[in-house]
């Protein structure tokens, strides 16, 4: 099954295999998906838990760090929407607000089951309604649009700067803070302090600088 970003140009796909777990008296599958990529155990790894009804919050996260892997997503079907559903996303320490593979992971399994035709499915997250449209073969994601701000907090630059031992060009934020560098060579000598990023207001932290040279 391959897969894509929408708009994004290159081949995904989705491998995986399945566990079944059983808490008190019920039993629900849990499904490792491989996203962005057409080669078995490569790619972007996420696991998909769907449900007829919520666990308790503490039993998902206790799956989710089972797991492992960056998100486990957990859905059920919408009360007030045909076909629809709500999605929730869990790293093995807390619940996030947004995940895009994850996302397309849980599409690609409800399209998969789906008795019908069905060619598309919404799912109501914290972030809004996301789409996983199946088009011509491949699964398109349609995501919100965040653009970034710039950050002006000076405690907040002082501890992205402490968190990467170096001081970026400029610093952004959206739902991931951006340390904007010069050149591709800083930012592959950047040696983060680990700690310190996760000590930071919002512990997601991603470098990127021009390449230094056309690729």
């Amino acid at each position: 099954m391959n897969l894509n970003w929408k708009n994004t140009l290159g081949p995904v796909a989705i491998t995986g295999n399945a566990l079944e777990i059983r808490w008190w008296l019920m039993k629900f599958p849990v499904i490792q998906i491989d996203a962005f990529t057409d080669v078995p155990f490569y790619g972007n790894p996420a696991a998909v838990c769907p449900l007829d009804e919520w666990l308790p919050e503490a039993v998902m996260q206790s799956i989710a760090a089972e797991m492992n892997l960056s998100e486990t997503a957990f859905f059920v079907p919408n009360p007030n929407h045909e076909n629809e559903y709500d999605l929730r996303w869990f790293t093995p320490t807390v619940e996030v607000d947004l995940c895009g593979h994850a996302t397309l992971a849980s599409g690609h399994v409800v399209l998969s089951r789906s008795p019908t035709d069905q060619t598309q499915v919404k799912f109501h997250t914290r972030s809004g309604i996301l789409g996983v449209e199946r088009r011509n073969g491949m699964l398109e994601l349609d995501f919100p649009s965040n653009p970034p701000s710039m950050l002006t907090d000076l405690d907040e630059i002082a501890a992205v700067e402490l968190a990467l031992g170096a001081v970026p060009r400029e610093i952004l934020h959206a739902n991931t803070t951006i340390a904007v560098f010069d050149s591709e060579t800083q930012v592959a000598a950047l040696k983060p302090n680990f700690d310190a990023v996760a000590r930071l207001k919002e512990p997601w932290l991603a470098a990127t600088a021009p390449a230094d040279a056309a690729e």
